[in-house]
């Protein structure tokens, strides 16, 4: 009897599995990089999938900003005891006080933001903890520096990345040596788009923080996005508040992240916004990826995710 085809879905799954117990397997000192979002959330999934009944082998990682929207650090922070994991949360306003960076927000102004700084917060984090693979939710789908990025993508003793440094991956087979002081930022959903997240999240009946569904906010237009109105960011002169039914396509930081008009408040009716637009969700509604055409690119060979 001929055995059924796996589903479009099934089989990034069994992709992300494999790749996820490759890094369990070969590595000593693995993170999760865990922020509440709806990809770092389909992570958590696929680790349960790959390594439940037991614990995970690795703790959960969180770069803090301070800037975060608080739904989701309330959602991260329910989902990490209803499972029993461990959290590390790397502050970014340690690295600042500790004189590492300098603060990228104007506080007096409400300018400015901390994309910048998360960098130098988890290099450090790495090297405190000794990290020698990290997982993460990036997609290739996401934006053009990350869509040449391999599954695993090495970085130096420094953190950075060389785009024209990479290693083959035939075969689903990963070359996983590394020299100390190097690590392996590790992208199991690389090869998924923001419209099979929607989808596996809707089959798999996951909980999302409510600012993914459509809610009444207060916003303002800047720079052809909707901000919300917060603690961090206030209207300027000549700006005007309004109060749209809004969500979220990705979950940054507030300063960063713009809303988008909505009034999909069920997971079907988000997959079909998605399953409509031709817009990134980068590039439709985060701030830090118009900064230039290689935005990205240069923070990804800086050491950012």
């Amino acid at each position: 009897m001929t055995e059924p085809a796996l589903t479009k879905l099934r089989a990034l799954e069994a992709e992300a599995i494999h790749v996820m117990r490759e890094v369990a397997a070969e590595f000593e000192r693995p993170a999760l990089l865990f922020s509440g979002g709806k990809d770092s959330i389909v992570l958590l999934r696929l680790a349960e999938k790959a390594f439940r009944p037991g614990r995970f082998p690795f703790p959960l990682v969180h770069v803090d900003t301070g800037h975060n929207f608080q739904e989701v650090l309330d959602y991260r922070d329910r989902r990490v005891a209803e499972l029993g994991e461990r959290l590390i949360v790397a502050k970014v306003q340690d690295t600042i006080d500790a004189g590492r960076v300098a603060d990228g927000y104007d506080a007096a102004r409400m300018t400015g933001s901390r994309n910048q700084q998360q960098t130098q917060t988890l290099l450090d984090c790495i090297e405190e903890h000794r990290f020698d693979a990290c997982f993460g939710g990036a997609r290739r789908d996401e934006e053009r520096a990350r869509a040449k990025e391999r599954i695993f993508s090495f970085r130096d003793d420094f953190g950075g990345w060389d785009p024209k440094n990479q290693r083959p991956e035939l075969w689903s087979l990963y070359n996983t040596r590394i020299r100390q002081g190097e690590n392996v930022r590790v992208f199991p959903i690389s090869n998924w788009t923001e419209l099979d997240v929607w989808q596996y999240i809707a089959e798999e009946r996951l909980e999302l923080p409510p600012i993914y569904f459509a809610h009444e906010r207060e916003v303002l237009r800047r720079d052809g996005m909707l901000y919300a109105v917060s603690a961090f960011l206030q209207p300027r002169e000549g700006e005007a508040v309004e109060r749209l039914s809004v969500r979220y396509r990705t979950v940054g930081d507030l300063t960063i992240t713009g809303a988008v008009e909505s009034t999909a408040t069920a997971l079907e009716d988000v997959v079909a916004e998605i399953a409509a637009t031709r817009v990134t969700e980068r590039g439709e509604t985060r701030a830090d990826d118009r900064a230039s055409e290689a935005a990205m690119e240069d923070r990804k060979t800086q050491g950012y995710f």
